[in-house]
């Protein structure tokens, strides 16, 4: 096996023996790349933003902001990877970094090297729609920097250097690497003081290795996991990384069934639907940050168990189905059957999550209401998903799912009972909304009293209500 290296601006270079545990920006700050700074550590402030190259959607390579504080370096291995250094010069400065400058977007600087990274990955996307809108004139989406902070200029400086970007000129050497296929993943092996990190060459080897290494931490973007290592300490004697294993980057369409596999990150699976599951659609500008769904995954999200996951709701809500698999054979398990207590659920320890499976049609009016503190880029306090079919004014099929109410994502099954067969009035909405009321078991914390968590279930449907109401008047 080759040892572990990876291409930094253009440049191979060997990992080297550095600790497991070891973050990407930790290494490169070793490396002596010191743009990528570390703030949060928890993939909030966006500091530490890198580009890296992944498979295109609509080109061979797409250019990828990620959050370095989270990816483990052992994630790097066979990749290519630019920082702001790697962009421009103090004497050739790139067009972004122009521009920034320019329009007053960078004081104290701390911050400018991730927005640089997270607004060249806006400024490469391939689908960049260079005549824009009102809102964005060059086709710039805004919320490529939802991941980023900045405490110093205010926004507006650097929304107006992001609007000022034109498209990448012929001869750009990153516009042109996008023509390339993107590297390969390649198997890796890092060892040191008793523990490993190990990206399987295949499928085959995933499954052996959770069948063999049953206390072993399996990851894919590392969104959660790079928390846990940062903030809490949490040391794994073994992980794997199984993200960019090929088996687990499907999305199949189908006549009845679209399956969305496990390690696919959540912009790609936006990018590759195309607006085909409106519910997904709506949920995705939610989830976290653009930085943290470029890593961030189905498979993670729900393997996690987390009772206050973004994805779990809606996939309830679309009566999703989740594939497990083990060496000696895969199952199909329902969304609402597989959680089974708090961040506990029915997989086995020999099990992997393979894929996602939402059945065909999907139902004509659906919604996500996240509540949080924070429009973009925060946990939520309480999420409900809805998937109705009315057909003449009557609810035919009713499907509801919610987080942040118990100890793990439910549906709302006395609520939907509530409504299947009945007129979709006031009348009904309001009764309904009473029941869901009382659905899950809210507790108090930080985030959220129980009694208003209460009250915002059933607002929640009043709302889905009104909104239908709206959309049939539009």
């Amino acid at each position: 096996m080759v040892d572990p290296e990876v291409t930094v601006n253009g440049k191979r270079t060997a990992i080297g023996a550095v600790p497991v545990h070891t973050t990407a920006l930790d290494w490169l700050r070793g490396q002596g790349l010191t743009g990528c700074k570390e703030g949060c550590a928890e993939g909030e402030c966006g500091a530490c933003a890198i580009l890296v190259a992944r498979p295109g959607v609509e080109s061979p390579t797409d250019l990828v902001a990620i959050n370095a504080c989270l990816a483990p370096v052992g994630s790097l291995d066979g990749q290519e990877v630019w920082t702001a250094e790697g962009l421009g010069s103090a004497e050739d400065l790139h067009p972004v970094q122009h521009e920034m400058a320019v329009r007053g977007g960078s004081q104290c600087g701390y911050c400018t090297p991730g927005f640089v990274c997270s607004m060249a990955a806006e400024y490469y996307r391939g689908d960049r729609d260079a005549t824009g809108d009102d809102h964005a004139p060059n086709g710039f989406d805004i919320h490529a920097l939802s991941g980023n902070l900045c405490r110093c200029t205010g926004y507006r400086p650097i929304r107006d250097a992001a609007h000022a970007l034109g498209a990448p000129p012929a001869e750009d050497p990153l516009a042109r690497r996008r023509t390339c296929r993107a590297p390969e993943p390649v198997a890796t092996q890092l060892h040191g003081a008793g523990q490993d990190y190990l990206r399987p060459a295949s499928w085959t080897e995933a499954l052996r290795l959770r069948h063999d290494r049953p206390n072993a931490t399996f990851v894919a973007g590392s969104t959660d996991w790079g928390v846990e290592v940062n903030i809490r300490g949490v040391r794994a004697d073994c992980v794997v990384a199984i993200d960019r294993v090929p088996e687990l980057q499907v999305l199949n369409i189908g006549a009845d069934t679209i399956e969305i596999g496990a390690g696919l990150s959540l912009t790609e699976m936006d990018r590759r639907l195309d607006g085909r599951v409106p519910l997904l659609s709506q949920l995705i500008p939610q989830f976290a940050s653009r930085l943290i769904r470029n890593a961030a995954t189905l498979g993670g999200n729900l393997g996690t168990g987390s009772p206050i996951g973004d994805s779990a709701p809606v996939l309830l809500a679309l009566g999703a189905r989740v594939v497990l698999s083990a060496m000696d054979g895969e199952r199909e398990v329902p969304l609402d059957e597989y959680f089974t207590g708090y961040r506990q659920s029915v997989r086995r320890d020999d099990e992997l999550i393979r894929s996602v499976r939402i059945p065909l049609p999907l139902a004509g009016t659906t919604a996500f209401h996240k509540v949080a503190k924070r429009r973009f880029d925060d946990i939520s306090s309480v999420a409900v998903a809805f998937a109705l079919d009315i057909e003449d004014g009557l609810v035919r099929t009713a499907q509801i799912g919610l987080g942040g109410v118990a100890a793990t994502p439910i549906r709302a099954k006395d609520t939907e009972a509530a409504l299947v067969g009945q007129s979709w009035n006031e009348e009904t909405v309001r009764a309904a909304a009473e029941i869901l009321r009382g659905e899950g078991t809210p507790m108090d914390d930080h985030r959220a009293s129980a009694a208003y968590r209460t009250a915002t279930l059933g607002r929640s449907l009043l709302k889905l209500h009104a909104d239908s109401l709206e959309g049939a008047r539009a």
